[in-house]
C-alpha cells in the first residue's frame, strides 16, 4: 500500500486528464485519454503492482519536497542526498495530441544515482500489457489501448517491470515521455520534451495573467484557479468535481465515490469563482456545457453528467483493488446520478441568471430551457428527495432542497423583471411565497432556534448555511443569526464544520461516524461571518482553512482535524471554489465603523 497521505500528492494535467504525483516521485494515478477513462496507474487505490511510475534516487537516505513552477501546472519534485540535489519535472502539455506525460530528471548539485520503476497495468491495475522494444522506443499494448514510452536512458524488463538505473550530474537532463494512443494506430514519434516544457510554461503564464484578483491571498486564489482549470474538460467546458475516484471520506469507511464527473450543484459557485477572478471565457464555456447537458425532458434532469455531458454513469465496484488504506469498496461510475435532488433546479437557474447578470452574452435557447425546468418544478417542488448530501436512505423533505426550489422561482421572476423574457411571474411569485412560508414554518425548530436538516427533524445540517448566501433570508434576520450560532455549537469540530451528525439508526450509505470535516461547509461558515459583519471570525476561520492546504496549495474534499490529514477525492473543485469565493468576499467587505460581532 502507498505510505503517502492524500496531502502528499500533487497534480499535473492536460485539460483532458490528470496524473497524481507523490512527493516520492511516484505517479500513482493516471487515466488516459480522459479523466474518467480506466486507470493505467492505480497504485493510489492499491499498491505498486496495480501500476505506478516512480523516479527517485536509488537506495535510501534521501529527502524530497514538491513545488509548482510559479503560477503553472508544472510540478517539480526535488530530491536531496548528502552533497547532491536532483529535480524531477512533471507536466502534461495542454490539449496535446496524443495525450502525453513528460518527466524530466535534472541534475542541480553533485552527482546522484537514480532509478526509474515503471509498472503499467491497464484497466484499473488489472491487465498486464504486452511490452516490446521497437526502434522508436517501448510499446505497451493491451486491447484497444497502447502506451508509447521514450527515454534518454536504457530501460530493461525485470519481473514484469520496466526499470532503468542511471547517474545524474549537475547540469544534466534526462527526459522521459509516455503517450497514449489507440492500439490500432501507428505509434507517435518522440516529442520534443524541451520545447513542450517551454510551451506548457508559456501557456499557464498567459492564462494566469488574466486573473484580476489582487487581494492579500492572491497566491492561494491563483493556485485554486489553476486547479479549477486543471479539472476542466477543455473541449466541452465541463468542470469535474475531482481527478480521482474512491479516496475515502473516512479511512477504512465505505463512502468512497467516483468524483470524475460534473455536478450541477457546483455550477453557481464555480461560475461565480471564475467570473469574479476575470475568467469569463471559462465561465461561459461552463454555462454552455450546463445548457447542453440538461437539454431534454426536464423530468430526466440528472444531478451530474460526464465530462462531455454523458448521462450513463453506471456504478460498479472493482473487487481487485483493495482501496486507499484498505478503504473499500473501490467504485467506478456514480449511481447518485439517478437520484431526485430538487436543489439542482435552483442551482442551475441561479447559475444561468448570475452569469447573465454578470455580462455573459445570453444563449438564444437558454430561457426556453429554464422555462421547461420551472414548469417541472411547479408540479414537483413538494416531493421529498435525497438532498444535497446524496443520501442513499429514505427520501425526505430536506430544508436545503426547498430553499433552492425557492431560489429557482426567485431567479425566474428576476429574469422576467430584469431581462424582459416571457414568463408567469405572478404564478411563480405565489409559489415562491408558499415555499418560503413552508420552510419558515416546517424547517425552523423552535427548541433548537435553528433551521434543521429536514421537516420535523431536530438535526442540524451545514447546508442551511447557504440560506442567507442565496438570499432566502437577509443576514440580519434573527433566525439566520441563531442558526449560525447553533451550527457553531453543534457542527464545528476543532474549528472546522462537519455536514451533520449521523444517527445510529441510519442505513449504510448515510454519513459515517468519524467522517472528516467538510471544507466547503467551513468556507460557507466564513461567508456567513462576512454577511454578519463578524470579520475577525471570518478571517480567523479562513486562515485556519488555508493552513490545511498541502504544501502545493491543494485541498481534498474533507479534513480530519484530529489526525491532521486530508480525506476524500483530490484535488476537490468544490473546496477550491470555496477558497476563491471566500477570499473575494472577505476582500470585498466594506468595513463598518466597528465589528458587528456582538451587536
Amino acid at each position: 500500500m502507498s505510505a503517502l497521505r492524500i496531502e502528499d500528492y500533487g497534480v499535473v494535467g492536460n485539460l483532458e486528464s490528470a496524473a497524481i504525483v507523490g512527493r516520492n516521485g511516484s505517479i500513482d494515478w493516471l487515466c488516459l485519454p480522459r479523466f474518467d477513462s480506466a486507470a493505467f496507474f492505480a497504485a493510489l487505490l492499491g499498491d505498486n503492482r496495480n501500476g505506478h511510475w516512480q523516479l527517485c534516487p536509488a537506495g535510501d537516505g534521501w529527502e524530497s519536497s514538491q513545488a509548482y513552477r510559479g503560477d503553472t501546472l508544472i510540478l517539480e519534485t526535488t530530491f536531496v542526498t548528502d552533497g547532491a540535489k536532483v529535480r524531477v519535472i512533471d507536466f502534461m502539455p495542454p490539449r496535446h495530441d496524443p495525450p502525453t506525460l513528460i518527466r524530466i530528471v535534472e541534475g542541480i548539485e553533485g552527482t546522484m544515482d537514480f532509478r526509474s520503476e515503471l509498472i503499467m497495468r491497464f484497466d484499473y491495475g488489472r491487465v498486464r500489457p504486452w511490452v516490446r522494444r521497437e526502434s522508436h522506443g517501448l510499446l505497451a499494448v493491451a486491447g484497444a489501448d497502447a502506451l508509447q514510452i521514450h527515454s534518454d536512458v536504457v530501460q530493461r524488463g525485470e519481473d514484469f517491470t520496466t526499470v532503468a538505473d542511471f547517474r545524474v550530474a549537475a547540469g544534466q537532463r534526462m527526459a522521459f515521455s509516455m503517450a497514449w494512443h489507440r492500439s490500432c494506430e501507428a505509434p507517435p514519434s518522440r516529442p520534443d520534451e524541451a520545447a513542450l516544457l517551454a510551451a506548457t510554461e508559456a501557456y499557464w503564464k498567459e492564462w494566469c495573467s488574466h486573473c484580476n484578483y489582487e487581494g492579500e491571498w492572491r497566491p492561494q486564489v491563483m493556485r485554486s484557479l489553476i486547479t479549477l482549470k486543471a479539472l476542466t474538460y477543455e473541449g466541452a467546458g465541463g468542470v469535474l468535481a475531482a481527478a480521482t475516484t474512491s479516496l475515502p471520506e473516512q479511512i477504512g469507511g465505505y463512502r468512497n465515490w467516483d468524483y470524475r464527473y460534473c455536478w450541477l450543484r457546483d455550477s453557481t459557485f464555480t461560475l461565480m469563482a471564475l467570473m469574479s477572478a476575470g475568467y469569463t471565457e471559462e465561465a461561459g464555456a461552463w454555462r454552455d456545457w450546463l445548457l447542453r447537458a440538461v437539454a431534454g425532458d426536464p423530468s430526466e434532469l440528472q444531478i451530474m453528467y460526464g465530462a462531455e455531458g454523458e448521462r450513463r454513469l453506471d456504478e460498479y465496484e472493482i473487487e481487485w483493488l483493495p482501496g486507499y488504506e484498505k478503504s473499500q469498496p473501490v467504485r467506478v461510475g456514480n449511481a447518485a446520478a439517478g437520484q431526485l435532488q430538487l436543489d439542482v433546479y435552483g442551482e442551475l437557474l441561479d447559475s444561468i441568471h448570475q452569469a447573465t447578470c454578470a455580462g455573459l452574452p445570453p444563449e438564444p435557447y437558454a430561457w426556453k430551457v429554464q422555462r421547461a425546468l420551472i414548469g417541472y418544478l411547479e408540479k414537483n417542488w413538494q416531493q421529498p428527495d435525497r438532498g444535497i448530501w446524496e443520501v442513499r436512505g429514505p427520501q425526505r423533505q430536506f430544508v436545503h432542497s426547498k430553499i433552492m426550489a425557492w431560489v429557482a422561482f426567485d431567479r425566474a421572476i428576476k429574469s422576467v423583471e430584469k431581462f424582459g423574457v416571457e414568463g408567469s411571474p405572478d404564478r411563480w411569485a405565489a409559489i415562491r411565497q408558499e415555499i418560503h412560508e413552508q420552510v419558515c414554518q416546517e424547517g425552523f425548530h423552535s427548541g433548537r432556534q435553528a433551521f434543521t436538516q429536514s421537516y420535523g427533524s431536530d438535526k442540524l445540517d451545514a447546508s442551511v448555511l447557504l440560506m442567507a448566501l442565496v438570499g432566502f433570508l437577509p443576514p440580519e434576520d434573527p433566525r439566520v443569526r441563531s442558526t449560525v450560532e447553533a451550527i457553531e455549537r453543534d457542527l464545528v469540530v476543532d474549528g472546522f464544520v462537519i455536514r451533520y451528525h449521523r444517527d445510529p439508526s441510519e442505513r449504510v450509505g448515510e454519513l459515517a461516524a468519524g467522517e472528516g470535516t467538510f471544507l466547503a461547509c467551513s468556507f460557507w461558515l466564513a461567508d456567513n461571518y462576512v454577511l454578519l459583519g463578524r470579520m475577525d471570525d471570518a478571517r480567523a476561520l479562513f486562515q485556519r482553512l488555508l493552513s490545511v492546504c498541502n504544501p502545493l496549495g491543494l485541498l481534498a474534499e474533507q479534513y480530519d482535524p484530529k489526525a491532521r490529514r486530508q480525506l476524500g477525492n483530490f484535488p476537490q473543485a468544490f473546496s477550491h471554489v470555496g477558497l476563491i469565493n471566500t477570499a473575494h468576499n472577505i476582500s470585498a467587505y466594506k468595513s463598518p465603523a466597528r465589528d458587528r460581532k456582538n451587536t
